[in-house]
């Protein structure tokens, strides 16, 4: 018989132990959810929001800390060079699928590798919204528009080389759609331009867009996500028109590489949690966004999907980093 050293069986004891303590003893102090952007923004509002559900749920404070620089790569190179060891968060929006085939000279990290995904919080269409003078009443139509002969249609977008801007590009490619690319600087004024009659039409934040669809002033003919939209159920989705057209403005949160398992599953089993919670689904159905909530696999996989899909467009297009 094969005998076992008390020693041996101690230490497997600790090994068998010791992860089930780590995820108990976790947060022991402050967790700092780092936000990529300023304060007051979608992505802002919602980390505030959550921290607030995840302090009354472990007691423990979760501080939101704004690193608004570098089209949000600044916040997000922050967290991926951070200590894993639970008391970073980043939460950002899908922004960083663009950025890393946009910017991916200038990173000196890896943040698919250097980011260890959380959980998938939520998900916000772009709508696709004309000025009401444009005589198209589907998709099919605005596409047939733009490659009349003599036309020109001048599309609006968020800002060079975010979702706004790719989602047209993917019309342009998916579609054969020929038009004239107008950046602005931010949401507010793409649709000032549109509402003006500057520009025909553009793919819109919904939150965004919601009021000025509600007050008749622009006109909403599809939304960008895979699945419909609860905020928007009678607008059809780009997909069902053209197969693989999407572009979810998705956020999430995402721990520094290396972040011990029964970390990431508690913090994620909190997520969840909170998603659940009559404020924060309250605030989500008058966004105009779908809770999700997600394994962190599920997340991970999602944000692989995202970096190749804009990789291609970005790649196509030969977009380049302002």
């Amino acid at each position: 018989m094969n005998f076992i050293p008390a020693w041996t069986l101690a230490a497997c004891a600790v090994s068998v132990v010791a992860p089930c303590a780590l995820a108990q003893s976790w947060p022991g102090k402050t967790v700092r959810i780092v936000v990529p952007f300023a304060a007051g923004g979608g992505t802002d509002i919602q980390a505030r929001l959550l921290a607030k559900q995840f302090y009354e749920s472990t007691r423990q404070t979760f501080v939101v800390d704004n690193r608004a620089s570098a089209n949000g790569l600044i916040g997000v190179e922050a967290v991926a060079k951070a200590p894993p060891d639970g008391y970073t968060l980043l939460f950002v929006s899908a922004s960083l699928s663009v950025n890393t085939t946009l910017y991916a000279k200038r990173l000196t990290f890896d943040p698919v590798k250097d980011l260890t995904p959380v959980s998938w919080i939520s998900s916000l269409p772009l709508v696709l919204v004309l000025h009401p003078s444009v005589p198209a009443k589907s998709v099919k139509e605005l596409v047939a528009l733009t490659r009349r002969p003599g036309s020109r249609i001048n599309a609006a977008s968020n800002s060079s080389g975010s979702t706004s801007h790719l989602a047209l590009e993917m019309l342009k490619q998916m579609a054969g759609a020929e038009l004239v690319h107008i950046p602005y600087k931010g949401s507010g004024p793409a649709l000032t331009a549109l509402m003006s009659g500057e520009v025909d039409f553009v793919f819109s934040t919904s939150l965004a867009a919601q009021p000025h669809i509600r007050s008749g002033r622009i006109r909403a003919l599809a939304v960008t996500t895979a699945k419909p939209s609860s905020a928007f159920p009678d607008l059809p989705t780009m997909a069902s028109f053209y197969p693989g057209f999407e572009a979810d403005n998705w956020y999430g949160f995402f721990f520094p590489g290396g972040t011990p398992s029964e970390i990431v599953a508690r913090m994620n089993a909190e997520a969840l949690k909170a998603l659940k919670a009559k404020e924060v689904l309250e605030f989500m159905a008058k966004e105009g966004a779908d809770p999700v909530g997600s394994t962190p696999e599920e997340l991970g996989q999602q944000f692989k999907r995202e970096v190749e899909r804009y990789a291609k467009v970005i790649k196509a297009a030969n977009i380049q980093a302002e």
